[in-house]
């Protein structure tokens, strides 16, 4: 059975870092991790989870503040859509160099787009890319569970105003790629509470 519970580790932003495991293999996926966290660390040994992967839904500074942690304590690959590859080793472009906290950048170890195969034991996880937030943002089905990182919140939807954004874009891939998922599809988004695809589709103010 698949698995998935969010930690905060970056209290200013609120960045849900999610962690996402199959409980038969111990097979598990890190995404989006904010900052580096002993407590989370400790949390994955707790669950005697085997990281398989670190995966960035995109490249902004509040969603991969923990990559050079994690990777150096997990020996798990880091993992971003091409697109989106640039901002983990240019402090401007994830926007860490204005909020005056500048990241120790690091590439990306792997490429990820739609025909990346993913699973956890016995689970496929499928990539979407959903631009609009950034160029390369992405979002991982993982049956029921939908980590949507900064493209659909509750209620709401990825800010588009940050370069690189595109607010056309951004409704294209939620009503192509997410809305076309079953209601009861859970949404993990990149901040806030869960959601449901069910209820986005009917009551989601900005997609219509």
């Amino acid at each position: 059975m698949l698995k998935v519970e969010n930690h905060i580790l970056l209290p200013g932003f609120e960045t849900n870092t999610w962690l996402l495991w199959d409980d038969e293999s111990g097979e598990a996926l890190l995404i989006d991790p904010a900052a580096p966290s002993e407590e989370l660390l400790s949390r994955i040994e707790e669950l005697k989870l085997r990281v398989l992967y670190i995966v960035n839904t995109h490249g902004h500074g509040d969603h991969i503040g923990g990559n050079k942690f994690f990777k150096s304590k997990l020996q798990a690959p880091v993992m971003i859509h091409p697109a989106d590859a640039g901002m983990l080793v240019d402090n401007k472009k994830n926007f860490s160099e204005y909020l005056g906290a500048p990241l120790e950048t690091m590439a990306a170890d792997i490429m990820a787009d739609e025909q990346t195969q993913l699973r956890l034991g016995t689970h496929p996880i499928t990539l979407l890319h959903t631009p609009g937030h950034t160029p390369g943002g992405i979002c991982l089905l993982a049956g029921k569970f939908l980590i949507s990182g900064d493209t659909l919140f509750e209620l709401s939807i990825g800010r588009t105003d940050f370069p690189g954004g595109s607010h056309s874009q951004l409704l294209r891939s939620i009503k192509d790629k997410l809305f076309v998922l079953p209601d009861d599809v859970v949404v993990c988004p990149g901040h806030g509470p869960r959601t449901s695809i069910g209820m986005e589709r009917k009551n989601n103010p900005f997609v219509r």
